[in-house]
């Protein structure tokens, strides 16, 4: 007796009350629970209605082809032929891969080769046309009409964007703005020579006994750090620089941030105060050079952007005068600014020296100028004849910060 869903002996036989019929127990189990009646018939069905049926153990006869040894030989064989050919055809589709790996590879290495040409071709022509723009002659007639013209220093509304890198004539340090510079000179020397220790400053031991009072985390917390820092002791006001790139005005006294100064594409190296004109000055890895105005309600606008250097700014400086200040960059060179119109007045580059600028420190009287070296070495400058007049040796590694003492007889560096 066969079931009435498969056709074939049951292993586990039952019969339906209803219709009498012989099934597959697991088989009419899995209708009943999908569909609820009879395969069939038609007629509603549920399990009460299967009854099981006792039989003998059914063994299954064994198929003709597995019932001789030639037959399972031949089983065999199909099974082998069948292995073969799924075989082959993996071997095709394995060698149909491996070309197309191939060519794409070729490929690849091909666009590099044309991408590495390219980048060639574009260095080369870069220096052609910087080496053809310091050669070429400014007119006279434009130096005297527009002297802003002069400076790849960008005024934000009114300049166009000259682009880090193009070389521009300067016109120099004047002979009235070395006068003033002389003036400033002897009027400081004056001063610190009759200049007493205040009876404020604290002594070494009271230093020793100095503990953090607060903490506060101004810059992004996604990319921490603080790479600089300058005091505006008159208003006590921080201005620090972070590796977020931006920079963050923070009132000590209140303990909250005035401002943040947004802009730079990349890390900040360096903030100064200008604290009799309110002005800040921050410069960074992008390469750029920014002047901040600041105003009563806390809030600063960018006057200019400079653009003079082709390497990271690392240092910047402010004159005395309050009216230049010096920007210090890995390109090995050094600028004079004026503070007012952004202009650089000239880009001081040795020939002689390969060495990037990593910090700059005027003297308190202004006329002599230091920068420290990546090469462990501290250069000194004559500021009116942009002169190196000296170079102290004697550390082994980049020079990160050098600071004149206030009465000028002391130069301190640190590596």
């Amino acid at each position: 007796m066969n079931c009435s869903i498969s056709g074939e002996v049951p292993e586990e036989p039952v019969v339906s009350k209803k219709s009498g019929l012989l099934y597959e127990k697991r088989l009419i189990e899995r209708h009943i629970a999908d569909y609820g009646k009879c395969p069939v018939t038609g007629d509603p069905l549920t399990m009460d209605d299967i009854v099981p049926v006792k039989t003998g153990k059914i063994v299954k006869p064994k198929s003709l082809t597995a019932a001789s040894i030639p037959g399972m030989l031949g089983m065999f064989q199909n099974e082998w032929d069948a292995l073969m050919l799924s075989n082959f055809a993996l071997e095709q589709q394995l060698h149909t891969a491996r070309q197309e790996l191939s060519h794409a590879l070729y490929q690849h290495d091909a666009a590099c080769r044309v991408i590495a040409r390219l980048k060639k071709e574009r260095d080369e022509a870069r220096s052609l046309l910087a080496q053809a723009e310091r050669q070429a002659p400014l007119p006279a007639s434009a130096a005297t009409a527009n002297v802003s013209a002069l400076s790849n220093g960008k005024r934000v509304s009114e300049d166009g964007d000259m682009g880090p890198g193009s070389k521009q004539m300067r016109p120099g340090v004047s002979e009235s703005i070395i006068a003033e510079l002389t003036e400033c000179n002897a009027a400081l020397s004056q001063q610190r020579k009759k200049h007493q220790i205040p009876p404020t400053l604290a002594p070494v031991d009271a230093l020793e006994r100095y503990t953090q009072l607060s903490s506060h985390p101004l810059h992004k917390t996604n990319k921490p750090g603080i790479s600089s820092i300058d005091i505006n002791l008159s208003k006590d006001i921080v201005a620090t620089g972070g590796i977020d790139s931006s920079a963050v005005l923070f009132d000590q006294t209140s303990g909250v941030i005035l401002s943040t100064l947004s802009g730079h594409s990349k890390k900040v190296t360096s903030v100064k105060f200008v604290a009799p004109s309110n002005v800040i000055l921050s410069g960074s890895a992008d390469k750029t050079v920014r002047i901040w105005q600041g105003s009563e309600d806390g809030n600063c606008d960018c006057r200019h952007i400079l653009k003079d250097h082709t390497a990271e700014v690392q240092a910047i400086t402010v004159h005395a005068t309050n009216n230049y200040f010096v920007t210090a960059s890995l390109d090995s060179t050094w600028c004079f600014y004026d503070l007012s119109s952004g202009l650089c007045l000239t880009q001081v580059e040795d020939p002689s020296n390969s060495m990037g600028y990593t910090s700059a420190a005027f003297h308190p009287d202004g006329l002599i100028l230091g920068t420290g070296t990546t090469e462990a070495t501290v250069r000194i400058w004559d500021v009116k004849s942009q002169g190196n007049v000296a170079n102290f040796d004697g550390h082994t590694g980049s020079i990160t910060a050098i600071s004149f003492s206030e009465n000028g007889y002391f130069l301190a560096v640190s590596t």
